[in-house]
């Protein structure tokens, strides 16, 4: 039988085989995180009819006579190129702009993807569509310790920070310095005991001949005093007051005539909240915004990365598991060299070039054609055999 036959199938089969992969690359040309493949093609093992010789006296070498017998698919790369980006302005999509995969856990497996468009389950687990479950480090106090083992990242409304107890409380603004000897300046400032409930402390400003007099009565009972005197405008004695283990700042208090705009700046204690919004940083850091105003690092999210990318083995989904070509994912937070940052709101989109993939459906159309007619040239040589015995 003619060894053109069998070369003829071989390039329909690697031909066909170009037509899946652009095919699968153009159907997914809108899907978040795809990384485009690409086919090489490389001869088979040649048929040998003539051996090389070497020259010898008075006579030439000769070079090997070889005839080829088909193409064959030497692999299907995988095009990890940098996507474009989509805004969707949704706070849980992220975005890695880098080197680096997101990393999900599923069925107790690890999984490796681009696509980075989760959201929050009824546990409060971010998860990707096929149900993958964003993997990170998980903050104690507002401190992550990268170096710690991975775990899903939850962010349930159900977390709270806990009350604070105010330690200081601070004043600033200006008390009067025309003001007639014994009048009164009352200021409140709520406070928090450690179990969050609030108490108020009631500061007393009382003018006198050398400045003001200041005394505070707590809610606990506690009492405090302590004296402010003033040179042109500014504070010369003592900048602070105890009352019941709170210090009240005074030293931005000033004492110009005209002016009352005496007001309270802040304290440091909080009562208890709950989680009310979060916040993607480029570090990867998941802060959570509390109904008592505290902000807090809830957790990082942690990225992967491989020696050899293109050694992933896909599994759906827009996800891939490491293989031993791979090499073992190198785990690191977003910022680190070679891993990339993250932007919030946004997805990678398809590194799909249309205009690439319609001429590879051009040449490989054409490519399975000329095979073809490969095949039907050698059925009519055949026939020409057959004819000659009528």
């Amino acid at each position: 039988m003619l060894r053109s036959l069998y070369s003829g199938i071989s390039g329909l089969r690697a031909h066909q085989t170009m037509l899946d992969v652009t095919g699968n690359n153009i159907a997914n040309v809108n899907t978040t995180g795809f990384k485009a493949s690409a086919t090489q093609f490389q001869d088979t093992l040649s048929q040998m009819t003539q051996a090389a010789a070497a020259g010898q006296d008075g006579a030439a070498g000769s070079n090997p006579a070889q005839i080829g017998l088909g193409v064959r698919v030497a692999g299907i790369s995988t095009n990890f190129g940098q996507g474009s980006a989509q805004s969707t302005g949704r706070g849980s999509d992220m975005m890695i702009s880098g080197d680096g995969f997101f990393i999900t856990g599923k069925g107790g497996q690890n999984f490796y993807t681009r696509a980075g468009a989760f959201e929050p389950d009824s546990a409060g687990r971010l998860v990707s569509p096929d149900g993958g479950i964003l993997q990170g480090w998980a903050a104690v106090n507002g401190v992550v310790n990268t170096g710690g083992p991975l775990a899903g990242i939850v962010l349930s409304p159900n977390t709270t920070s806990p009350a604070v107890a105010t330690t200081r409380a601070a004043l600033n603004g200006n008390l009067p310095a025309d003001a007639p000897v014994g009048t009164s300046v009352e200021r409140q400032v709520k406070v928090f005991n450690g179990d969050g409930a609030s108490r108020a402390l009631n500061l007393t400003f009382s003018r006198t001949a050398g400045g003001w007099d200041v005394t505070g009565v707590d809610a606990n009972g506690a009492t405090g005093a302590s004296t402010l005197a003033f040179q042109d405008g500014a504070l010369t004695s003592a900048g602070t007051m105890a009352v019941g283990g709170i210090t009240v700042d005074l030293a931005a208090v000033t004492g110009y005539a005209g002016m009352n705009t005496l007001t309270v700046a802040g304290q440091d204690g909080a009562e208890a909240g709950t989680l009310e919004s979060y916040t993607l940083a480029a570090d990867g850091s998941l802060v959570g915004s509390f109904s008592n105003g505290s902000r807090e690092v809830l957790a990082r999210v942690a990225l992967a990365k491989f020696a050899n990318p293109g050694g992933l083995e896909k599994a759906g989904g827009s996800s891939y598991v490491a293989t031993g070509n791979s090499g073992a994912a190198q785990l690191g937070a977003p910022g680190e060299a070679g891993i990339g940052t993250l932007a919030t709101g946004s997805l990678e989109m398809s590194n799909v070039d249309l205009s690439q993939e319609f001429t590879n459906l051009i040449v490989a159309q054409r490519g399975f054609q000329a095979n073809a007619r490969i095949i039907t040239t050698s059925d009519e040589v055949l026939q020409e055999l057959s004819n000659l015995k009528r």
